[in-house]
């Protein structure tokens, strides 16, 4: 691995943490071009040497901890509402090191430079707080409590709006689920570092991107600091933009500046570009444009959405899965919706209702004005995701082997090691020490919580250790983490060993997601503080601290975000849904779906593996970036047309961006994209907090 650090002398960690100061830090060392022929132990002896500088300046500071664990808080809101909009979370660990190293300065300057600067070893630190705090603990808070709300029925007499969050899911079980799974990822993490991060040295590419982001500011280079003020400007701009796009009635004081009769009017976006359909459909399946004032009734989110976010998502994601998701959206509204809602035409009766034992593959809501299209797509998208999920892993069955073998040789490995590495690294009866306890919890709350048999819960616990390693694994050599592959694993587990149960079958691939999740992002920042010198042990304890913050703050965001079922069921919640059908089809079988899900159904499976062997196996590695993303397809028929479009006109902008300026694109393009992302959905779910809390305690908001 070519490390991106820069060259620089090296120099003997000699003095106490605080004894340096920031400013008379060298340009920090880098490890060998090629360390292929050096043994385990050369290679931590050159990077002790060489490299390592925790004992030369601050690291594991309050002040680092408490911004990281703010940043990570907020960051985690902003990745539920993510979650619930689009199905994505993203990644803190960079965008935290920006806005920290942002908001640092700012503070430095209004204390007349009285506060010393963060040491980028101390920045390093705040990023593995606010990373376990913003992205660790929040995995399996929207896609598996809110994959068990929706299974909950609906009270006779009542509707979805009768089913509360809190009721259904006391928060005591929520916490300490989300807390030990957590934690489970950051022990399970330990015996997997010295191997892959050391030894092995995998590229963690995002890992590699937060340590130059860090070596960047620290540089203080002009084209660093307009980086990271590009994204503190577009978070700014993204976050207004999120009130401007705030439907009517959500906030009293928002209709007040920006509704019909605001002083602000003229800039509500919903006004000004109305999320109207761009076609109506009769029963007979004809679709007529806007242009057309033919009647008929809507086909749900058939529009553009005023989201900065999406396009934002787009710009990350880039044109292949952008692309993929607008045609897949195409090719279900424009022709496949078409075709079903006149078949269920053909199958009315007189009376308006469906003939006996007919069921009806697109369901009318909002009053029997709007097809819900995407209701009945689901099921072919899902089971494209779960097949190619499932598929993408078998391919990695050498990265398997590696994981469990590198597991089983970390204990060897930890008796090799010098006195100086094992003064600095987390030891292995560290690992034992937190699983032991962790692995009670976790038994105790699931038999009490879920009705899992205890044996059931001890395979878990230790399958979970398998995927995590896997995930790590995946994580370290493609910078994906294949959580969504990890639950379905053990959702297919635990549908034979515990058949018929829907909520054991959700809480064993929690286990998994999360704790895989933690693991990997872990190991992410554990290789920034590799390349950095920093001290692992130091940012072990971050990541426990991150931890933390992160339950403390998703537990009652969870609950003000989404107060009962029906505010879950006005997301599109991909992800959620996922989950939700999986375990729907695995608990109770799909005797009940109409046919033509069936028929989807099947479909789905069979593209979810065949587009992956063909795009491994037959497509020439120069045009695969043109093949059609399997995981985009999938997608685009969970999602709204809206989103897709969005997510193309993101992808698009981005392209031409390249095109007429390569260097500003490349150079600003994830700053920008990435406030973007940061700015609406922390407003967003400010708003929905806030909206919340207006109702409960009666605030004239």
């Amino acid at each position: 691995m070519t490390s991106p650090m820069p060259p620089s002398p090296s120099h003997p960690p000699a003095h106490p943490e605080t004894s340096l100061a920031v400013e008379e830090i060298d340009a920090l060392p880098e490890m060998p071009v090629d360390t292929s022929g050096m043994t385990s132990e050369q290679k931590d002896a050159h990077w002790f040497k060489t490299v390592y500088q925790g004992d030369r300046m601050p690291q594991l500071t309050l002040r680092a901890v408490f911004m990281g664990g703010l940043l990570g808080m907020a960051m985690s809101a902003a990745n539920l509402y993510t979650t619930l909009k689009i199905g994505w979370s993203f990644g803190v660990a960079i965008t935290a090191c920006v806005m920290s190293y942002a908001i640092w300065n700012a503070i430095r300057a209004l204390s007349g430079n009285s506060l010393s600067k963060m040491s980028i070893l101390e920045n390093n630190c705040m990023q593995s707080t606010a990373s376990a705090a913003g992205y660790s603990t929040g995995s399996t808070i929207a896609t598996m409590f809110g994959a068990l709300l929706l299974m909950h029925a609906n009270p006779e007499g009542g509707t979805s709006a009768d089913v509360k969050t809190l009721a259904v899911q006391p928060w005591v079980g929520v916490a300490i689920f989300t807390f030990c799974t957590g934690m489970m990822g950051v022990f399970l993490a330990i015996p997997m570092k010295r191997q892959m991060i050391n030894h092995e040295q995998l590229p963690f590419p995002s890992g590699i991107a937060a340590a130059e982001t860090l070596k960047s500011l620290y540089s203080e280079s002009r084209e660093a600091v307009l980086k990271a003020y590009s994204l503190i400007i577009a978070l700014a701009i993204s976050a207004f933009i999120g009130i401007l796009n705030t439907g009517e009635g959500t906030l009293k004081i928002i209709d007040k500046a920006f509704g019909d009769h605001g002083w602000f009017r003229f800039m509500h976006l919903p006004e000004q570009i109305p999320e109207t359909g761009f076609a109506t459909i009769t029963p007979d399946g004809k679709l007529h444009w806007f242009w057309n004032t033919a009647p008929g009734k809507q086909l749900i989110q058939f529009g553009f959405e005023p989201s900065v976010l999406l396009i934002a998502a787009g710009m990350i994601v880039g044109l292949r899965v952008s692309l993929t998701m607008l045609g897949g959206s195409i090719l279900l509204y424009c022709f496949v919706a078409p075709q079903l809602i006149a078949a269920d035409a053909a199958h009315l009766l007189p009376d308006g209702k469906f003939a006996a034992g007919y069921v009806p593959s697109i369901e009318l809501v909002a009053g029997g004005t709007t097809y819900h299209v995407y209701r009945w797509a689901l099921w072919g998208g899902t089971a494209l995701m779960v097949m190619s999920s499932l598929t993408a892993l078998a391919f990695q069955w050498k990265t398997m082997g590696k994981a469990v073998s590198s597991a089983l040789s970390a204990r060897k490995e930890d008796s090799t090691e010098t006195d100086a590495m094992k003064a600095i690294e987390v030891p292995f009866w560290w690992m034992l020490a937190g699983m032991i306890p962790l692995t009670i919890a976790m038994v105790a709350l699931q038999v009490i919580s879920f009705q899992i048999a205890w044996w059931a819960g001890i395979i878990a616990v230790a399958l979970s250790f398998v995927l995590s390693l896997v995930a790590c694994r995946a994580t370290g050599e493609t910078d994906t983490t294949p959580i969504g592959a990890m639950g379905k694993v053990m959702q297919i587990t635990f549908a034979i060993l515990h058949p018929g149960n829907a909520s054991i079958n959700l809480a064993s691939a929690g286990i998994a997601a999360n704790s895989a999740s933690s693991s990997a992002d872990l190991l992410t920042d554990l290789k920034s503080g590799y390349l950095l010198g920093a001290n692992p042990r130091r940012q072990f304890i971050a990541q426990f601290f991150g931890v933390f913050f992160g339950t403390v703050a998703i537990i009652p965001i969870w609950y003000l975000m989404v107060p009962n079922k029906a505010v879950l069921e006005s997301y599109p919640a991909p992800g959620t849904q996922q989950w939700f059908r999986v375990a729907q089809v695995l608990t109770h079988g799909i005797s009940s779906l109409p046919d033509s899900a069936k028929m989807s159904i099947a479909i789905g499976g069979i593209l979810g593996i065949l587009l992956p062997c063909i795009e491994k196996f037959l497509v020439p590695t120069k045009w695969r970036p043109f093949w059609p993303s399997t995981m985009g397809l999938g997608l685009s028929w969970v999602v709204g047309f809206n989103n897709s479009l969005a997510f193309a006109i993101g992808a698009v902008l981005t392209y031409v961006w390249t095109l007429i300026h390569r260097k500003s694109a490349d150079t600003f393009n994830i700053p920008i994209a990435s406030g973007l992302v940061a700015g609406e959905s922390l407003m967003k779910a400010f708003i929905a907090i806030l909206a919340t809390l207006s109702g409960i305690f009666a605030w004239n908001l």
